[in-house]
């Protein structure tokens, strides 16, 4: 019988049996281990994402790996890097959130909290031109990822928008997402 159509007996998952879950977790291995490809697919949505800048949220999605990788940064900060406005097509106003739950299982906590609050520490480059407090990363003084988190914004994401930059192809970093999604979703890299 393929894959396909084997099915759970279950309407209602109180009354699903231990064959049930067991088919399950085998039926959603395959799908589990494509994560990366549907990942890599999701951020080519930013090609089409705000309008106005100098690059386009994908180019800049790659400057920012482009500039963390030439810098020496890790595999996991790398990607990272490249997957941190990922949530802007369904999450404008929380998008950073949004990355940081896809990346979560898979990182470290300190890359999770990075990307969760990039948003905030990245407003250090603009918020006093809106009327809004700049220096509201300050509330997070004293956190683990405090100064990673600046100095991702500062050496990598503000500087990210240079049509001009000689910016590496997504080919390049594939292999980087496909490591890290491959890693066993939280695993002991989210413990430490």
């Amino acid at each position: 019988m393929e894959q396909a159509q084997r099915k759970v007996s279950y309407i209602r998952m109180e009354d699903g049996t231990k064959e049930d879950y067991l088919l399950l977790q085998e039926l959603h291995e395959p799908f589990l281990s494509a994560t990366a490809d549907r990942v890599l697919a999701h951020l080519e949505l930013l090609h089409d994402s705000y309008s106005g800048e100098q690059v386009d949220r994908y180019e800049h999605s790659l400057q920012t790996a482009t500039r963390a990788h030439r810098d020496g940064a890790d595999e996991e900060t790398v990607v990272a890097a490249l997957l941190h406005d990922i949530g802007d097509m369904l999450a404008p106003s929380n998008h950073g959130e949004l990355a940081a739950a896809l990346l979560q299982p898979y990182v470290s906590p300190n890359t999770a909290w990075m990307v969760k609050h990039h948003g905030v520490f990245q407003g250090y480059y603009f918020f006093h031109h809106l009327g809004m407090n700049r220096d509201e990363r300050e509330r997070f003084k004293g956190h683990p990822a405090y100064q990673q988190t600046v100095d991702f914004c500062a050496k990598w994401d503000q500087t990210a928008f240079d049509p001009a930059y000689d910016t590496m192809p997504i080919a390049a970093f594939e292999p980087m997402v496909r490591h890290v999604f491959a890693r066993e979703p939280w695993g002991a890299h989210t413990k430490s």
